[in-house]
């Protein structure tokens, strides 16, 4: 067997034997000893994208080992062989599978992913097959197996870890390809107690949390949006994936790894009763990179809550204008907040996180010209928040004064004409 690496290999360090690098630009064999990394020693045609096979005389080597990505492999290039794939969103799954069958990638999947990759006509191998244990307890048990783990987990770099490896009969897993369990979506779907529990992924996240640790020789996707990504690579590298990117999957499967479990962790907590549990598990996807922070030379981003059902600045659709700044978002906020405290038709005006003037009245417009009248002075260049829906009247009313934002759960296509005559007026609608 040989196996790829990128140009410049560190060699593993596999006692003191000699090992023949084949250039895949001239065909050139180049003799170098184990512990040299020289890059004189390579062939002049080889380039930072050639594909070096290294055919060691140690079987051990020449089968499971690989360079641990170095400075002199700027691109640490790594050769996808073999596939685990697992997913509940089957979303570009049989596109994704042609091509790493095209690439020659062996491909090992479970269940329902195994039967839509088999039904397409690509050749499929289970795990439960792969690693000689079977499927049991109505699919908790599938792959928590030293066979998946240890071929996710071993430093192939390491010599020990090697011969271990061969020990037991493990084969290395280049890539993993997994999306969880829909926990959150059978909570939102209102599913009892026991099915919402058997929803929690525990196989899917150790594979991907074992591959993620382990992106120096581990590519981990997670995410169908980045299967494209993916294929990219293994077009532009001959069928490897690059130490960077496998670093940006291997982050990206962290977070999600977080954001899941804090999505058990508050639904458990909600379940006992707990309002105020001890640890609070946050987290919050960006919504928005803002030019500076509440000063120029602060920075700053918007985060928002996806489980939320709070609707407010951070579900708003900007229709007109540009984007927020972020005292517009404190200040649209704030106003948006204050008068949904109301059930009649109510108007804040806000600045600088403070209330320039309040109304309630018998229509949108109405209680906008008494919000106004609070202080004219201060509402220049505020904030203006309805819980009502904006009229031509409203509209009309508004555009007498300069205003930074309006927010409102909706705007008629009349009101919106009227506003538009200010091109910097941000208009959000809930």
């Amino acid at each position: 067997m040989d196996m790829s690496t990128a140009f410049v290999p560190s060699v593993v360090h596999v006692g003191k034997q000699c090992s023949s690098f084949v250039c895949d630009q001239c065909q050139a064999t180049t003799i170098s000893n184990a512990s040299s990394t020289n890059p004189s020693t390579l062939c002049k045609k080889a380039t930072r994208t050639s594909v070096l096979k290294m055919e060691a005389t140690n079987p051990v080597q020449a089968s499971h080992a690989q360079p641990a990505p170095t400075f002199e492999d700027p691109h640490g290039l790594v050769k996808i062989k073999r596939a685990l794939i697992s997913v509940s969103d089957k979303f570009g799954l049989v596109e994704l599978c042609k091509v790493l069958h095209e690439n020659k990638v062996e491909i090992l999947s479970t269940g329902g992913s195994a039967k839509a990759i088999a039904s397409a006509g690509i050749p499929v191998k289970e795990v439960s097959d792969y690693t000689g244990f079977p499927e049991m307890m109505d699919g908790r048990l599938k792959t928590l197996n030293p066979k998946i783990h240890g071929g996710l987990l071993a430093v192939r770099s390491n010599a020990a870890h090697v011969n271990q490896m061969k020990e037991a009969g493990i084969e290395p897993i280049d890539l993993v390809v997994v999306n969880l369990y829909p926990f959150e979506q059978t909570v939102s779907k209102g599913a009892d107690f026991a099915t919402c529990v058997e929803n929690i992924d525990i196989g899917g996240p150790t594979m991907l949390r074992s591959a993620a640790k382990n992106h120096n020789f581990v590519a981990v996707v997670t995410n169908p949006k980045h299967y494209q990504d993916l294929v990219a690579e293994m077009t532009e590298f001959n069928g490897c994936t690059t130490l960077q990117m496998r670093k940006k999957w291997a982050a990206a499967v962290f977070a999600k790894c977080a954001k899941y479990d804090a999505a058990i962790s508050n639904w458990f907590s909600q379940q006992l009763g707990n309002e105020f549990p001890k640890t609070l598990a946050l987290t919050g996807t960006l919504k928005q990179t803002l030019r500076y922070g509440e000063n120029p030379h602060q920075k700053a981003a918007f985060y928002s809550d996806e489980r939320s059902k709070r609707v407010g600045v951070a579900t708003a659709e900007i229709v007109q204008g540009k984007e927020l700044s972020y005292n517009n978002i404190c200040d649209t906020d704030a106003a948006f907040e204050l008068v949904s405290e109301f059930s009649e038709p109510a108007v804040a005006i806000i600045k600088h996180a403070n209330p320039c003037g309040v109304a309630i009245g018998s229509s949108a417009s109405d209680a906008y010209i008494r919000a106004l009248a609070c202080d004219p002075v201060s509402a220049f260049g505020g904030i203006v928040a309805f819980n009502r829906t904006v009229d031509k009247d409203a509209a009309d009313a508004m555009i007498e004064v300069f205003t930074e934002v309006v927010i409102a759960p909706d705007i008629t296509a009349e009101a919106l004409a009227v506003l538009s005559t200010k091109k910097n007026l941000r208009v959000l609608m809930t």
